[in-house]
């Protein structure tokens, strides 16, 4: 449905209903001629995936299908999925405990606590 408006009159209809402040960042950031109210979208960021590709919700429900359901609580699932989280945006502190987990594990086979 046309409304008899031309693209550049709606344009200006857009910038005339800004405030002040929003049309001196259009002149001045962008430039008025190459601002676009009318632009579509742009497509969301890629989601984060881990070196196998997976994504932290497919580690997380690949991990927990492979536990017995009576053996994690809620407090557990929330865990894991910190830490996926963490694992994949590459923090720190999830580096730091996911190295100490394999650490520990390894000092416990080697003193047969395991």
């Amino acid at each position: 449905m046309d409304s008899g408006f031309s693209d550049e009159e709606k344009k200006k209809a857009v910038f005339d209903a800004m405030s002040s402040r929003r049309q001196k960042y259009i002149r001045d950031k962008i430039g008025y001629e190459k601002w676009n109210p009318f632009e579509k979208p742009k497509d969301p960021i890629d989601i984060r995936k881990d070196k196998s590709r997976r994504t932290s919700q497919m580690l997380v429900r690949e991990f927990l299908g492979s536990r017995p359901m009576e053996g994690y609580s809620n407090s557990y699932g929330r865990g894991v999925l910190e830490m996926a989280v963490g694992i994949i945006n590459d923090d720190d502190r999830f580096i730091g405990m996911y190295e100490f987990a394999l650490w520990h594990k390894n000092l416990l086979e080697i003193e047969g606590c395991e």
